[in-house]
């Protein structure tokens, strides 16, 4: 079978060059232009020379598509690296993460489970976990958390709440203060040791 592969190229070869660095070009009936350089590494060339592929001697593989893309497969890491004419990247990871980096500074992180992470330039991070719960954390470190549920946690340095889908608002104040609103209007106030202060 290699016997019939082999005999297979050859039949395509139309013309080969050796050069005196040791590189060899082939020129096959197809029009494709085959280059193997010294170190094992090949690149061919299409016919209409608007696609290039490059195979390297430790298995890396680097196309050169015809709308300009390049993509570049790391074969250690068993990672592809596609960069798009526009300034987008995309990274795929053996593990199917996926990484998204636009021209514009944002990243996309799309994990095995399906979370996907936004970081903008702005410092803002979004996470979107796959049961709907959306946790967004401001350049200044305060989080929102917003559950698929419609309830909301919020932190920041001053305080923790907890907003119930009633419309009561739980608060836990930084020196340990505790304030919650009830829907009813009623409000209830415990001091830092839990002891209680107003509930009207």
């Amino acid at each position: 079978m290699l016997h019939q592969e082999r005999r297979k190229h050859e039949e395509e070869v139309q013309e080969k060059i050796e050069y005196h660095d040791g590189k060899v070009e082939e020129v096959l009936s197809d029009g494709r232009r085959i280059l193997t350089f010294r170190d094992g590494t090949k690149k061919e060339i299409s016919a209409d020379k608007r696609m290039t592929i490059i195979s390297f001697s430790n298995g890396d593989v680097k196309k050169i598509m015809p709308d300009q893309r390049v993509i570049y497969y790391y074969a250690d890491a068993q990672t592809t690296h596609t960069a798009y004419p526009d300034g987008l990247e995309v990274l795929q990871f053996p593990n199917n993460q996926i990484e998204k980096h636009y021209p514009d500074g944002t990243q996309e992180i799309v994990f095995p489970d399906h979370t996907v992470k936004c970081l903008y330039s702005d410092g803002l991070k979004e996470t979107f976990f796959p049961d709907g719960t959306v946790v967004k954390v401001e350049k200044n470190g305060d989080k929102i958390v917003e559950f698929s549920d419609g309830q909301r946690e919020i932190y920041t340095a001053q305080f923790r709440r907890r907003e119930y889908l009633d419309g009561t608002v739980k608060t836990v104040f930084c020196n340990g203060r505790q304030q919650t609103k009830y829907s009813t209007g009623g409000v209830q106030i415990k001091d830092e040791e839990g002891n209680l202060i107003l509930d009207k």
